[in-house]
């Protein structure tokens, strides 16, 4: 193997571990979110335990909700689900907790105008993972490069 490569597996590894992660997360999601609507599209859109909006400010409303004794065409759609969050979701939201704050304030703020909170995460997550893993993983490249090159000076210097 190269020098180059050794200097970049931790880069590379956890930005592999993250979109992984993401990608396993939102299968999951897209599966619950099937199962809970039985097939129907719905204004809300859980991606865990976050509660992502399709249509922010209801420009596209596609049936009514239903009120209280109501029959007929109307939606019935939680406001809010109690989810548990699995050891995955957990570990990913954890490990990129800056990436999780910085997506936030993207998508709220473009929500605001108008555009799909689920548009916005699924666009710009991954690519925040990505970039907060890669700094991570460029650190613990760099520590363990100068920790390395540390104990060759010392192993020298005593021969």
């Amino acid at each position: 193997m190269s020098n180059f490569s050794m200097r970049m597996r931790w880069r590379a590894t956890l930005c592999v571990w993250g979109l992984v992660l993401f990608g396993l997360l939102t299968y999951a999601s897209i599966q619950g979110n099937r199962e809970m609507r039985h097939g129907r599209h719905g204004h809300y859109f859980w991606w865990g335990s976050l509660r992502l909006d399709s249509d922010p400010l209801d420009k596209h409303p596609t049936l009514e909700l239903c009120t209280q004794g109501q029959e007929g065409d109307c939606a019935w759609e939680p406001l809010y689900i109690w989810v548990d969050p699995g050891l995955l979701e957990k570990a990913l939201v954890v490990s990129a907790l800056p990436a999780f704050l910085l997506g936030a304030v993207f998508v709220r703020g473009l929500a605001r105008l108008g555009v799909s909170e689920l548009a916005s995460f699924m666009s710009t997550m991954p690519v925040l993972i990505i970039a907060w893993f890669y700094v991570v993983g460029w650190l613990l490249d760099r520590w363990q490069r100068k920790r390395s090159l540390r104990r060759a000076s010392a192993s020298s210097w005593l021969m």
